[in-house]
């Protein structure tokens, strides 16, 4: 497992902690639950972008042996 550390203003630790407070969590989780969101999110994106440009370019593709 490997460690990352991110810097956050002031008030976006304070917001952090309120919300981490309110919903009974660290604010790690919270960190690490959006980070997933946003991997999760990025990936859905670029695959249905390379889906989106292999059916618009597949005799191209085709053609090259792809």
């Amino acid at each position: 497992m490997s460690e990352l550390i991110i810097r956050l203003s002031d008030a976006e630790h304070a917001e952090c902690a309120d919300l981490a407070d309110a919903t009974g969590r660290t604010p790690e989780e919270l960190a690490l639950d959006a980070l997933r969101d946003r991997l999760r999110a990025e990936r859905d994106r670029v695959g249905a972008e390379a889906q989106r440009l292999a059916l618009r370019h597949a005799p191209l593709l085709k053609r090259l042996g792809a």
